[in-house]
C-alpha cells in the first residue's frame, strides 16, 4: 500500500513538472523581450536628452532677453536726467489779506540721445491747483531738441526760454534774493517768457557768447506786454519775432549781457501799426562775498493806439547789492523802478524797495525773509507792501 502511494505521488509530480516546462518562455523569447526593452529605454533616453536641450535653450534665451532688457534700461537711465525746483511763499500784506501760496512746483526731464543731440523739458504747476475756476495752471515752459552741429556751437529747435535779462533763463529760487521775483523783469521783459522756434547759441571768443533766435511773437493789440505772451498754446504765428543776445563772461565774477528783440507786429494784424523793439542791458559782478546786480530794459512800440495809452514806451531798471555774511547767510537790498505807460507824462514810475535775508540750508535749499516797500505805486495805496517768507529748493 505504501509503495503504491509513493508511486502515485511521483507520477503526479512528473506530470506537473512537464506541464510547467511547457508554459515558461524560451531563451529566444526572453532575449527578444530584453532587446525590445533596451530599445524602449534608448528611445526614452533620447527624448529626455531632447527635453533637457530644449529647457537649457529656453533658459539661455530667457536669460539673454532679461539681460538685454536690463542693459537697455540701464543705458536709458544713464542718459536720462530728472530735476526740478519749487517754492512756497507767505505774504503778510499791510492793506489786504495775508496769503500762503505753493507758488511753483517744477519738474525737469532731459535725455541724451547721443554725444551731440539731447532733449530738455520743463513742466510747471503754479499755485498748487489747476483747472477751471482755480488759481493755478499747468504749463509746459520748455521742450526742445539741442544739436551741437559743430564744436562750440549748437542749435535749439522747439520751445525754449527767450535769452533776455538775468532771471528769465535762471530763476531757481536758490539763485536769487527775495521771496518774489523782481518786478522789473516780471512786468517789463516779461519773465518768465518762452516761445517756440529755432535758436542758435555759441561762443565767438573766450568768454564772449551769442544767441540768435527766430520764434513766435507776442499777440496783444493793447501793447500789454505780459498778457501778450501766447505761451506756444495755438499761438498766432502770422508775425514772428527776432531775438539776439551778446554775453560776456571773460573776467572772473563778471557777466555783461545785452539783448535786442524786434517784432514787426505785436498785434498779429489787429491794428495797422504795431512794431515793437525791446532793448535790455544787465550786469552782474561778484567780488568775494559782495555781489551787485543791475538791469535796464525798455520797449519802444510804434502805433497811434499805443501812443494814446502811453504803452508806446515801457521801461524799468533795478540795482541790487548783496553780501554773503557767511557761506550760508546773505543779505540784500534792491531798488526798482518801472512804468508800463511811460509814454504818458502824467504817469508816475513805480518805485519799490526790497530788503531781506537768504539762509541756505544747503547750496540749493534756501529760506527767505524780506520786506517789499512800494514808495510810489501810481495809485497812492500800499497794497503791495508786505513782509514775505519763502522756502525754495532745486535739484
Amino acid at each position: 500500500m505504501f509503495k503504491q502511494t509513493i508511486l502515485a505521488a511521483a507520477i503526479t509530480a512528473a506530470a506537473v513538472s512537464a506541464q510547467a516546462a511547457d508554459t515558461l518562455p524560451s531563451t529566444a523569447d526572453m532575449w527578444k523581450v530584453i532587446q525590445e526593452q533596451q530599445q524602449e529605454i534608448k528611445v526614452l533616453k533620447g527624448q529626455i536628452q531632447q527635453t533637457e536641450t530644449k529647457v537649457a535653450a529656453t533658459a539661455d534665451a530667457v536669460e539673454q532677453s532679461a539681460s538685454g532688457k536690463v542693459s537697455k534700461m540701464a543705458e536709458w537711465v544713464e542718459k536720462t536726467t530728472i530735476g526740478g525746483y519749487g517754492e512756497h511763499h507767505f505774504n503778510h500784506f499791510e492793506d489786504k489779506d495775508d496769503q500762503v501760496d505753493a507758488h511753483r512746483f517744477v519738474m525737469y526731464l532731459s535725455h541724451q540721445f547721443s554725444d551731440d543731440v539731447r532733449f530738455f523739458s520743463e513742466i510747471e504747476l503754479e499755485h498748487s491747483i489747476a483747472g477751471e475756476g482755480q488759481a493755478g495752471e499747468v504749463e509746459l515752459e520748455q521742450a526742445y531738441i539741442e544739436w551741437d552741429y559743430t564744436q562750440g556751437h549748437s542749435v535749439q529747435i522747439g520751445q525754449f526760454l527767450i535769452p533776455v535779462g538775468i532771471m528769465n533763463e535762471t530763476h531757481e529760487p536758490d539763485t536769487f534774493y527775495g521771496t518774489e521775483r523782481n518786478l522789473v523783469e516780471a512786468k517789463v521783459i516779461p519773465a518768465t517768457w518762452w516761445e517756440t522756434g529755432v535758436m542758435f547759441n555759441g561762443e565767438i571768443a573766450p568768454g564772449l557768447s551769442y544767441s540768435a533766435a527766430l520764434h513766435s511773437g507776442l499777440n496783444d493789440e493793447d501793447a500789454n506786454i505780459r498778457s501778450g505772451r501766447q505761451k506756444s498754446a495755438k499761438a498766432n504765428a502770422e508775425d514772428l519775432a527776432y531775438t539776439g543776445r551778446i554775453k560776456y563772461t571773460g573776467i572772473q565774477g563778471l557777466e555783461l549781457g545785452a539783448t535786442v528783440q524786434y517784432q514787426e507786429d505785436i498785434s498779429q494784424g489787429a491794428v495797422a501799426t504795431a512794431d515793437a523793439l525791446l532793448t535790455e542791458l544787465h550786469a552782474i559782478y561778484t567780488v568775494q562775498a559782495f555781489t551787485v546786480r543791475a538791469l535796464w530794459a525798455e520797449w519802444d512800440v510804434d502805433g497811434d493806439v499805443f501812443e494814446t495809452t502811453g504803452r508806446d514806451s515801457q521801461e524799468g531798471w533795478y540795482i541790487e547789492p548783496s553780501y554773503k555774511v557767511t557761506e550760508k547767510l546773505g543779505v540784500f537790498a534792491r531798488y526798482s523802478e518801472y512804468n508800463n505807460e511811460a509814454g504818458l507824462s502824467a504817469t508816475i514810475d513805480y518805485e519799490i524797495w526790497d530788503y531781506g535775508v537768504n539762509y541756505w540750508l544747503t547750496p540749493t535749499v534756501v529760506l527767505k525773509a524780506d520786506y517789499t516797500d512800494y514808495v510810489n505805486d501810481n495809485t497812492g495805496d500800499t497794497d503791495g507792501d508786505a513782509f514775505n517768507l519763502g522756502l525754495g529748493w532745486s535739484f
